[in-house]
Protein backbone atom coordinates (compact mmCIF):
# COMPACT_ATOMS: atom_id res chain seq x y z
CA UNK A 1 0.00 0.00 0.00
CA UNK A 2 1.64 3.40 -1.00
CA UNK A 3 1.27 6.26 1.71
CA UNK A 4 -0.04 9.56 0.95
CA UNK A 5 3.69 10.62 -0.22
CA UNK A 6 3.28 9.46 -3.63
CA UNK A 7 -0.81 10.18 -3.87
CA UNK A 8 -0.72 13.77 -2.43
CA UNK A 9 0.50 14.81 -6.28
CA UNK A 10 -3.14 14.22 -7.29
CA UNK A 11 -5.13 16.25 -4.27
CA UNK A 12 -2.72 18.90 -3.43
CA UNK A 13 -3.88 20.95 -6.59
CA UNK A 14 -7.58 20.37 -5.55
CA UNK A 15 -6.43 21.12 -2.16
CA UNK A 16 -5.20 24.30 -2.88
CA UNK A 17 -8.36 25.55 -4.79
CA UNK A 18 -10.08 24.37 -1.32
CA UNK A 19 -7.99 26.79 0.58
CA UNK A 20 -8.37 29.71 -2.08
CA UNK A 21 -12.07 29.53 -2.13
CA UNK A 22 -12.25 29.56 1.59
CA UNK A 23 -10.22 32.83 1.58
CA UNK A 24 -12.12 34.88 -1.19
CA UNK A 25 -12.61 38.27 -0.37
CA UNK A 26 -16.56 37.83 -0.20
CA UNK A 27 -15.54 36.01 3.57
CA UNK A 28 -16.28 37.66 6.14
CA UNK A 29 -15.31 34.48 8.57
CA UNK A 30 -13.21 31.81 8.17
CA UNK A 31 -13.73 28.85 10.15
CA UNK A 32 -10.56 26.66 10.39
CA UNK A 33 -11.36 22.70 10.46
CA UNK A 34 -7.92 21.60 10.27
CA UNK A 35 -7.07 19.47 6.96
CA UNK A 36 -9.86 17.06 5.38
CA UNK A 37 -9.37 13.33 5.56
CA UNK A 38 -9.11 12.98 1.97
CA UNK A 39 -10.40 9.63 0.25
CA UNK A 40 -9.28 8.78 -3.52
CA UNK A 41 -8.41 5.81 -5.30
CA UNK A 42 -4.40 5.40 -5.87
CA UNK A 43 -4.45 5.01 -9.33
CA UNK A 44 -7.26 6.35 -11.72
CA UNK A 45 -7.54 3.29 -14.28
CA UNK A 46 -6.09 -0.57 -14.50
CA UNK A 47 -6.02 -2.69 -17.50
CA UNK A 48 -9.19 -5.21 -17.17
CA UNK A 49 -6.89 -7.89 -20.09
CA UNK A 50 -3.74 -7.78 -17.79
CA UNK A 51 -6.26 -9.33 -14.87
CA UNK A 52 -6.15 -13.38 -14.35
CA UNK A 53 -8.09 -14.11 -11.48
CA UNK A 54 -7.91 -10.79 -9.34
CA UNK A 55 -6.38 -7.08 -8.44
CA UNK A 56 -6.56 -5.13 -5.70
CA UNK A 57 -7.85 -1.78 -6.32
CA UNK A 58 -6.09 0.89 -3.54
CA UNK A 59 -7.83 3.83 -2.08
CA UNK A 60 -5.39 5.90 -0.22
CA UNK A 61 -6.46 8.34 2.81
CA UNK A 62 -4.47 12.11 3.45
CA UNK A 63 -3.52 10.97 6.49
CA UNK A 64 -3.72 7.79 9.16
CA UNK A 65 -7.12 7.39 10.30
CA UNK A 66 -7.70 8.51 14.16
CA UNK A 67 -11.61 7.28 13.51
CA UNK A 68 -13.20 4.32 12.31
CA UNK A 69 -15.46 5.28 9.20
CA UNK A 70 -17.26 4.27 6.07
CA UNK A 71 -16.52 4.42 2.50
CA UNK A 72 -19.34 3.93 0.13
CA UNK A 73 -18.40 2.93 -3.57
CA UNK A 74 -20.79 2.51 -6.66
CA UNK A 75 -20.57 0.33 -9.38
CA UNK A 76 -21.30 0.31 -12.96
CA UNK A 77 -20.23 -1.76 -15.76
CA UNK A 78 -20.86 -1.59 -19.51
CA UNK A 79 -21.29 -5.64 -21.07
CA UNK A 80 -20.04 -7.39 -17.72
CA UNK A 81 -22.72 -8.44 -15.06
CA UNK A 82 -21.99 -8.30 -11.70
CA UNK A 83 -22.00 -11.94 -9.97
CA UNK A 84 -21.70 -13.49 -13.62
CA UNK A 85 -18.62 -11.68 -15.43
CA UNK A 86 -17.05 -10.27 -11.77
CA UNK A 87 -17.05 -9.86 -7.90
CA UNK A 88 -15.90 -7.99 -5.67
CA UNK A 89 -14.92 -8.28 -1.96
CA UNK A 90 -16.46 -6.62 -0.18
CA UNK A 91 -19.70 -7.51 -1.63
CA UNK A 92 -21.78 -5.14 -3.48
CA UNK A 93 -25.39 -4.19 -2.26
CA UNK A 94 -27.16 -3.47 -5.56
CA UNK A 95 -24.40 -1.62 -6.80
CA UNK A 96 -22.90 -0.19 -3.84
CA UNK A 97 -19.67 -1.45 -1.62
CA UNK A 98 -19.03 0.05 1.78
CA UNK A 99 -15.26 -0.51 2.83
CA UNK A 100 -14.45 0.14 6.60
CA UNK A 101 -11.50 2.93 7.60
CA UNK A 102 -10.25 1.22 9.95
CA UNK A 103 -8.13 3.68 12.98
CA UNK A 104 -4.19 3.26 12.47
CA UNK A 105 -4.62 2.51 8.55
CA UNK A 106 -3.66 5.12 5.65
CA UNK A 107 -5.69 3.24 3.29
CA UNK A 108 -7.62 -0.09 2.23
CA UNK A 109 -8.25 -2.19 -0.98
CA UNK A 110 -11.56 -3.58 -2.96
CA UNK A 111 -10.41 -6.67 -4.54
CA UNK A 112 -11.41 -7.38 -7.92
CA UNK A 113 -12.17 -10.98 -8.72
CA UNK A 114 -12.53 -11.71 -12.74
CA UNK A 115 -15.58 -15.06 -12.99
CA UNK A 116 -15.23 -14.62 -17.45
CA UNK A 117 -11.43 -14.79 -18.80
CA UNK A 118 -13.72 -13.69 -22.27
CA UNK A 119 -14.24 -9.86 -21.11
CA UNK A 120 -13.14 -8.09 -24.19
CA UNK A 121 -12.58 -4.77 -24.98
CA UNK A 122 -16.15 -3.44 -25.02
CA UNK A 123 -16.35 -4.17 -21.39
CA UNK A 124 -15.69 -1.09 -19.13
CA UNK A 125 -16.41 -1.17 -15.01
CA UNK A 126 -16.00 2.01 -13.25
CA UNK A 127 -15.84 2.15 -9.22
CA UNK A 128 -16.94 5.98 -7.61
CA UNK A 129 -16.31 7.09 -4.54
CA UNK A 130 -20.51 8.33 -4.01
CA UNK A 131 -19.34 9.35 -0.22
CA UNK A 132 -17.15 9.15 2.89
CA UNK A 133 -18.46 8.90 6.38
CA UNK A 134 -15.98 10.25 8.64
CA UNK A 135 -14.84 13.11 10.67
CA UNK A 136 -14.23 16.50 8.22
CA UNK A 137 -13.72 14.08 4.92
CA UNK A 138 -14.10 15.22 1.82
CA UNK A 139 -13.42 13.37 -1.81
CA UNK A 140 -10.54 14.98 -4.14
CA UNK A 141 -8.51 13.63 -6.34
CA UNK A 142 -9.07 9.78 -8.27
CA UNK A 143 -12.47 10.26 -7.36
CA UNK A 144 -13.31 7.41 -9.83
CA UNK A 145 -11.32 3.92 -10.97
CA UNK A 146 -12.16 1.80 -14.08
CA UNK A 147 -11.22 -1.24 -15.48
CA UNK A 148 -11.34 -1.80 -19.22
CA UNK A 149 -8.58 -2.86 -22.03
CA UNK A 150 -7.64 0.56 -23.16
CA UNK A 151 -4.82 1.99 -22.40
CA UNK A 152 -3.81 3.25 -18.62
CA UNK A 153 -5.49 6.99 -18.19
CA UNK A 154 -2.13 7.11 -15.87
CA UNK A 155 -0.64 7.22 -12.24
CA UNK A 156 2.38 8.34 -10.18
CA UNK A 157 5.55 5.18 -10.53
CA UNK A 158 8.20 4.67 -8.44
CA UNK A 159 10.58 2.64 -11.22
CA UNK A 160 12.87 0.18 -8.52
CA UNK A 161 16.00 1.06 -9.83
CA UNK A 162 17.89 0.04 -6.62
CA UNK A 163 19.60 2.81 -4.66
CA UNK A 164 22.52 4.59 -4.92
CA UNK A 165 24.38 1.54 -6.59
CA UNK A 166 21.47 1.42 -9.49
CA UNK A 167 21.78 -2.55 -9.82
CA UNK A 168 18.66 -2.63 -12.11
CA UNK A 169 17.37 -1.96 -15.36
CA UNK A 170 13.88 -1.56 -15.24
CA UNK A 171 10.85 -1.16 -18.01
CA UNK A 172 8.02 0.35 -17.70
CA UNK A 173 5.29 0.04 -20.50
CA UNK A 174 2.72 2.93 -19.84
CA UNK A 175 -0.62 1.73 -21.10
CA UNK A 176 -0.35 -1.20 -18.92
CA UNK A 177 0.91 -0.05 -15.92
CA UNK A 178 3.69 -3.10 -15.81
CA UNK A 179 6.88 -2.94 -14.11
CA UNK A 180 9.58 -5.85 -15.60
CA UNK A 181 13.08 -5.58 -13.51
CA UNK A 182 16.35 -6.98 -14.54
CA UNK A 183 19.85 -6.70 -13.06
CA UNK A 184 21.93 -4.86 -15.20
CA UNK A 185 25.00 -7.17 -15.33
CA UNK A 186 23.08 -10.17 -16.22
CA UNK A 187 23.63 -9.91 -20.18
CA UNK A 188 26.58 -9.15 -21.93
CA UNK A 189 25.57 -8.95 -25.56
CA UNK A 190 22.43 -7.94 -27.59
CA UNK A 191 22.02 -9.69 -30.44
CA UNK A 192 19.04 -8.00 -33.06
CA UNK A 193 16.42 -9.85 -34.16
CA UNK A 194 15.28 -7.37 -36.84
CA UNK A 195 16.21 -7.74 -40.58
CA UNK A 196 19.41 -6.48 -39.80
CA UNK A 197 22.23 -8.38 -38.17
CA UNK A 198 23.84 -6.14 -35.81
CA UNK A 199 25.22 -6.58 -32.33
CA UNK A 200 24.84 -4.70 -29.21
CA UNK A 201 26.97 -4.30 -26.00
CA UNK A 202 25.75 -3.76 -22.86
CA UNK A 203 26.27 -0.02 -22.14
CA UNK A 204 24.82 0.11 -18.44
CA UNK A 205 27.94 -1.72 -17.31
CA UNK A 206 30.36 0.34 -19.33
CA UNK A 207 31.42 -2.04 -21.67
CA UNK A 208 33.50 -1.00 -25.11
CA UNK A 209 34.92 -2.76 -27.75
CA UNK A 210 37.47 -2.90 -30.65
CA UNK A 211 37.59 -4.33 -34.16
CA UNK A 212 40.84 -5.82 -34.97
CA UNK A 213 42.88 -6.79 -38.14
CA UNK A 214 42.71 -10.65 -37.58
CA UNK A 215 39.89 -12.82 -38.73
CA UNK A 216 41.41 -15.62 -36.52
CA UNK A 217 40.52 -15.32 -33.33
CA UNK A 218 42.57 -18.34 -31.81
CA UNK A 219 45.53 -16.41 -33.22
CA UNK A 220 44.90 -13.37 -31.41
CA UNK A 221 46.76 -12.49 -27.79
CA UNK A 222 47.03 -10.00 -25.02
CA UNK A 223 50.45 -9.00 -27.07
CA UNK A 224 48.24 -8.10 -29.70
CA UNK A 225 46.11 -5.52 -28.18
CA UNK A 226 48.58 -4.41 -25.23
CA UNK A 227 48.83 -0.91 -27.37
CA UNK A 228 45.43 -0.63 -27.41
CA UNK A 229 43.57 -2.29 -24.42
CA UNK A 230 43.91 0.88 -21.58
CA UNK A 231 42.03 3.06 -24.56
CA UNK A 232 39.30 0.44 -25.00
CA UNK A 233 37.08 1.72 -21.90
CA UNK A 234 34.45 4.50 -21.52
CA UNK A 235 35.40 7.74 -19.30
CA UNK A 236 39.12 8.29 -20.47
CA UNK A 237 38.15 11.60 -21.64
CA UNK A 238 39.64 11.11 -25.07
CA UNK A 239 37.11 11.61 -28.15
CA UNK A 240 38.08 9.15 -29.98
CA UNK A 241 36.76 6.40 -27.84
CA UNK A 242 33.48 6.86 -29.00
CA UNK A 243 34.22 4.34 -31.86
CA UNK A 244 34.42 1.94 -28.99
CA UNK A 245 30.87 1.85 -27.66
CA UNK A 246 27.24 1.85 -29.24
CA UNK A 247 25.98 5.30 -30.22
CA UNK A 248 23.55 6.48 -27.21
CA UNK A 249 20.62 7.64 -29.69
CA UNK A 250 19.63 4.27 -29.82
CA UNK A 251 19.69 3.50 -33.88
CA UNK A 252 20.68 -0.07 -35.14
CA UNK A 253 22.83 1.06 -37.32
CA UNK A 254 25.42 2.79 -34.98
CA UNK A 255 26.81 -0.16 -33.12
CA UNK A 256 30.43 -0.26 -32.27
CA UNK A 257 30.29 -3.58 -33.72
CA UNK A 258 30.24 -3.89 -37.25
CA UNK A 259 27.38 -5.46 -39.28
CA UNK A 260 27.69 -8.95 -39.22
CA UNK A 261 28.46 -9.77 -43.34
CA UNK A 262 27.25 -13.23 -44.68
CA UNK A 263 31.00 -13.16 -46.59
CA UNK A 264 33.10 -14.89 -42.93
CA UNK A 265 36.60 -12.92 -44.70
CA UNK A 266 34.58 -9.49 -43.68
CA UNK A 267 34.14 -10.45 -39.93
CA UNK A 268 37.03 -9.36 -37.49
CA UNK A 269 37.80 -10.53 -34.30
CA UNK A 270 37.06 -7.94 -31.64
CA UNK A 271 38.96 -6.58 -28.09
CA UNK A 272 35.71 -6.70 -25.51
CA UNK A 273 36.37 -4.88 -22.37
CA UNK A 274 33.10 -6.20 -20.24
CA UNK A 275 33.03 -2.99 -18.26
CA UNK A 276 32.50 -3.44 -14.48
CA UNK A 277 31.04 -5.16 -11.81
CA UNK A 278 28.07 -3.56 -9.83
CA UNK A 279 29.03 -1.50 -7.51
CA UNK A 280 28.13 -2.58 -3.49
CA UNK A 281 29.59 0.65 -2.36
CA UNK A 282 27.11 2.62 0.46
CA UNK A 283 28.02 6.41 -1.03
CA UNK A 284 27.11 9.40 0.58
CA UNK A 285 23.76 10.77 0.21
CA UNK A 286 23.01 12.13 -3.18
CA UNK A 287 25.95 10.26 -4.69
CA UNK A 288 26.03 6.91 -6.63
CA UNK A 289 28.73 4.03 -6.68
CA UNK A 290 27.76 2.62 -10.40
CA UNK A 291 31.05 0.75 -10.93
CA UNK A 292 32.24 -2.11 -8.91
CA UNK A 293 36.00 -4.34 -10.01
CA UNK A 294 36.83 -4.31 -13.26
CA UNK A 295 35.26 -7.39 -15.61
CA UNK A 296 38.19 -8.18 -17.48
CA UNK A 297 39.04 -8.46 -21.30
CA UNK A 298 37.51 -11.44 -24.03
CA UNK A 299 38.11 -11.61 -27.03
CA UNK A 300 35.10 -12.20 -29.79
CA UNK A 301 33.93 -12.81 -32.86
CA UNK A 302 30.48 -12.65 -34.61
CA UNK A 303 29.61 -14.70 -37.85
CA UNK A 304 26.01 -15.58 -39.96
CA UNK A 305 24.55 -19.05 -39.40
CA UNK A 306 21.94 -19.06 -41.71
CA UNK A 307 19.39 -16.78 -40.35
CA UNK A 308 21.38 -17.28 -36.61
CA UNK A 309 24.48 -15.51 -34.96
CA UNK A 310 27.57 -17.61 -34.69
CA UNK A 311 29.30 -16.41 -31.63
CA UNK A 312 33.18 -17.16 -30.82
CA UNK A 313 34.70 -15.97 -27.88
CA UNK A 314 37.69 -16.53 -25.70
CA UNK A 315 40.16 -15.45 -22.70
CA UNK A 316 43.00 -13.23 -24.68
CA UNK A 317 45.90 -15.54 -24.93
CA UNK A 318 43.62 -18.78 -25.20
CA UNK A 319 44.24 -20.90 -28.61
CA UNK A 320 40.52 -22.16 -28.42
CA UNK A 321 37.70 -20.84 -28.51
CA UNK A 322 34.09 -21.68 -27.36
CA UNK A 323 30.90 -21.16 -30.24
CA UNK A 324 27.80 -20.41 -29.99
CA UNK A 325 24.72 -20.54 -31.89
CA UNK A 326 22.47 -18.17 -31.28
CA UNK A 327 18.69 -17.49 -32.47
CA UNK A 328 17.20 -14.48 -33.82
CA UNK A 329 14.03 -13.70 -31.14
CA UNK A 330 10.79 -12.10 -33.20
CA UNK A 331 8.79 -10.08 -31.47
CA UNK A 332 11.93 -9.05 -29.10
CA UNK A 333 14.31 -6.20 -29.91
CA UNK A 334 17.11 -8.43 -29.38
CA UNK A 335 18.40 -12.27 -27.74
CA UNK A 336 20.59 -11.31 -24.87
CA UNK A 337 23.65 -13.48 -23.89
CA UNK A 338 25.47 -13.60 -20.83
CA UNK A 339 29.27 -15.29 -20.74
CA UNK A 340 28.67 -15.75 -16.88
CA UNK A 341 26.27 -18.62 -18.07
CA UNK A 342 26.57 -19.14 -21.44
CA UNK A 343 23.78 -18.92 -22.71
CA UNK A 344 20.78 -16.62 -23.91
CA UNK A 345 18.80 -14.66 -21.00
CA UNK A 346 15.77 -12.79 -20.42
CA UNK A 347 16.65 -9.58 -19.96
CA UNK A 348 13.78 -7.20 -21.28
CA UNK A 349 10.17 -7.49 -22.13
CA UNK A 350 9.09 -7.84 -25.76
CA UNK A 351 9.30 -5.10 -28.21
CA UNK A 352 5.70 -3.59 -27.96
CA UNK A 353 5.18 -4.25 -24.29
CA UNK A 354 7.54 -1.51 -22.75
CA UNK A 355 7.85 1.77 -23.60
CA UNK A 356 10.75 3.54 -20.95
CA UNK A 357 13.95 1.67 -19.60
CA UNK A 358 15.18 3.45 -16.51
CA UNK A 359 18.77 2.28 -16.39
CA UNK A 360 22.52 3.25 -16.38
CA UNK A 361 23.58 4.29 -19.31
CA UNK A 362 26.64 5.22 -21.44
CA UNK A 363 26.31 8.59 -23.32
CA UNK A 364 28.90 10.60 -24.88
CA UNK A 365 30.15 14.27 -24.00
CA UNK A 366 31.42 16.42 -26.87
CA UNK A 367 35.05 16.85 -26.80
CA UNK A 368 35.33 13.79 -24.09
CA UNK A 369 34.01 11.04 -25.75
CA UNK A 370 32.14 8.29 -23.61
CA UNK A 371 31.01 8.61 -20.38
CA UNK A 372 28.67 6.41 -17.56
CA UNK A 373 25.69 8.35 -16.78
CA UNK A 374 23.34 7.23 -14.17
CA UNK A 375 19.72 8.19 -13.63
CA UNK A 376 19.36 7.21 -16.82
CA UNK A 377 15.61 7.50 -18.95
CA UNK A 378 15.84 5.66 -22.54
CA UNK A 379 12.64 5.42 -24.69
CA UNK A 380 11.89 2.48 -26.53
CA UNK A 381 12.92 3.68 -30.23
CA UNK A 382 13.41 0.20 -31.63
CA UNK A 383 10.05 -0.71 -30.89
CA UNK A 384 8.41 2.53 -32.05
CA UNK A 385 8.32 5.19 -29.38
CA UNK A 386 9.17 8.61 -29.36
CA UNK A 387 9.36 11.29 -26.86
CA UNK A 388 10.32 14.62 -26.56
CA UNK A 389 11.08 17.52 -23.76
CA UNK A 390 8.71 20.34 -22.87
CA UNK A 391 10.01 23.46 -21.14
CA UNK A 392 7.50 24.88 -19.48
CA UNK A 393 5.50 24.57 -15.82
CA UNK A 394 2.20 24.52 -17.16
CA UNK A 395 2.32 20.39 -16.97
CA UNK A 396 -1.31 20.66 -15.69
CA UNK A 397 -3.04 22.60 -17.95
CA UNK A 398 -1.29 20.50 -21.24
CA UNK A 399 -3.81 18.81 -23.25
CA UNK A 400 -3.58 16.95 -26.23
CA UNK A 401 -4.18 20.06 -28.63
CA UNK A 402 -0.85 21.07 -27.41
CA UNK A 403 1.04 18.37 -28.80
CA UNK A 404 3.71 18.82 -31.53
CA UNK A 405 4.01 16.08 -33.35
CA UNK A 406 7.16 17.36 -35.16
CA UNK A 407 9.17 17.63 -32.16
CA UNK A 408 8.94 13.81 -31.31
CA UNK A 409 12.32 12.35 -31.22
CA UNK A 410 13.65 8.86 -31.94
CA UNK A 411 16.51 9.52 -29.92
CA UNK A 412 16.32 7.32 -26.72
CA UNK A 413 17.67 9.84 -24.70
CA UNK A 414 15.05 12.45 -25.15
CA UNK A 415 14.65 11.77 -22.02
CA UNK A 416 17.95 10.71 -20.94
CA UNK A 417 19.45 12.51 -17.51
CA UNK A 418 17.86 15.86 -18.76
CA UNK A 419 15.14 15.50 -16.02
CA UNK A 420 17.68 15.92 -13.07
CA UNK A 421 20.29 17.93 -12.15
CA UNK A 422 22.87 16.07 -11.01
CA UNK A 423 25.23 18.82 -9.48
CA UNK A 424 22.61 20.12 -7.31
CA UNK A 425 20.99 16.57 -6.74
CA UNK A 426 17.37 18.22 -7.39
CA UNK A 427 14.87 17.67 -10.44
CA UNK A 428 15.31 19.95 -12.94
CA UNK A 429 12.88 22.42 -12.53
CA UNK A 430 9.48 23.61 -15.21
CA UNK A 431 10.49 20.77 -17.83
CA UNK A 432 8.29 17.22 -18.77
CA UNK A 433 7.88 15.21 -21.16
CA UNK A 434 5.47 13.70 -24.17
CA UNK A 435 5.40 10.38 -24.77
CA UNK A 436 4.00 8.18 -27.85
CA UNK A 437 3.93 4.61 -27.64
CA UNK A 438 4.00 1.97 -30.18
CA UNK A 439 -0.10 1.73 -29.95
CA UNK A 440 0.10 5.49 -30.80
CA UNK A 441 -1.06 6.08 -27.30
CA UNK A 442 0.61 9.72 -26.38
CA UNK A 443 1.35 10.69 -22.73
CA UNK A 444 2.50 13.43 -20.88
CA UNK A 445 5.07 12.68 -18.16
CA UNK A 446 7.03 14.63 -15.31
CA UNK A 447 9.12 13.73 -12.36
CA UNK A 448 8.23 14.05 -8.68
CA UNK A 449 11.75 12.61 -6.98
CA UNK A 450 15.25 11.64 -7.52
CA UNK A 451 15.92 10.75 -4.50
CA UNK A 452 14.02 9.40 -1.30
CA UNK A 453 13.06 11.30 2.05
CA UNK A 454 16.45 10.63 2.82
CA UNK A 455 18.09 12.28 0.19
CA UNK A 456 19.47 8.47 -1.09
CA UNK A 457 19.95 8.80 -5.22
CA UNK A 458 18.54 5.42 -7.25
CA UNK A 459 14.92 5.81 -5.80
CA UNK A 460 13.41 8.07 -8.74
CA UNK A 461 9.51 8.66 -8.82
CA UNK A 462 7.33 10.27 -11.91
CA UNK A 463 3.78 10.39 -13.07
CA UNK A 464 2.13 10.04 -16.10
CA UNK A 465 -1.21 11.05 -17.83
CA UNK A 466 -3.21 9.53 -20.95
CA UNK A 467 -3.72 12.26 -23.47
Amino acid sequence: MKTFQTFKVFILPLLAVLVLAACSDDDTTVIDDGEPFVVAFETPSGNLSEIENDRDIALVYSETATNTGQVAITVASSNAVYGEDFTTVPAADGNTILLTINEGETGASVTFNKLNPSLDETVEIRFNISEVSYPNAQIQGNTSFTLNSSASLGRSFAPTVGGPNEQNQVYIDLSTEKQTTYQRDEWDLGFYSGSEFRVAINGSVYMAVAELESTDIDAVSSSDVADIQAAVAVGTFDPANEAYVDHPDGDINKTAISAISSNNADNKVYLLNLGFEVGTETPEPGSVAIAGDPRGYLKIRILRDGDAYLLQYAELDATTHTEVTIEKSPGYNFTFFSFNSNSVVNVAPESELWDLNFTVFTNLIDGAGSYGFSDGVLHNRKGGVVSYQVESDGYAEFTFDDVQAANFQQDQRAIGSNWRDVLEGTLTPDVFYIIQDPNGNIYKLRFLALTNDDGIRGYPEFEYELL
